[in-house]
């Protein structure tokens, strides 16, 4: 199963994921940073396509 990972170095928190997809990405309140809180299913991985590509620091990844 593939999974979704966010390079923390490169997160800059703007909330882009977290607004197309609050099921999948929440900005965490101490850090700032986007993070990852649920789990990616093959109906998510178009839409986190569409987010990845627009992530406007290419911070997040599908391995």
């Amino acid at each position: 199963m593939k999974k979704i990972s966010i390079d923390q170095e490169k997160c800059i928190g703007c909330g882009f994921c977290e607004n197309c997809n609050p099921n999948l990405f929440k900005i965490n309140q101490d850090s700032f940073k986007a993070e990852i809180v649920g789990d990616l299913s093959l109906e998510d991985i178009e839409e986190v396509k569409k987010i990845i590509d627009n992530c406007p620091v290419k911070a997040i990844k599908i391995e």
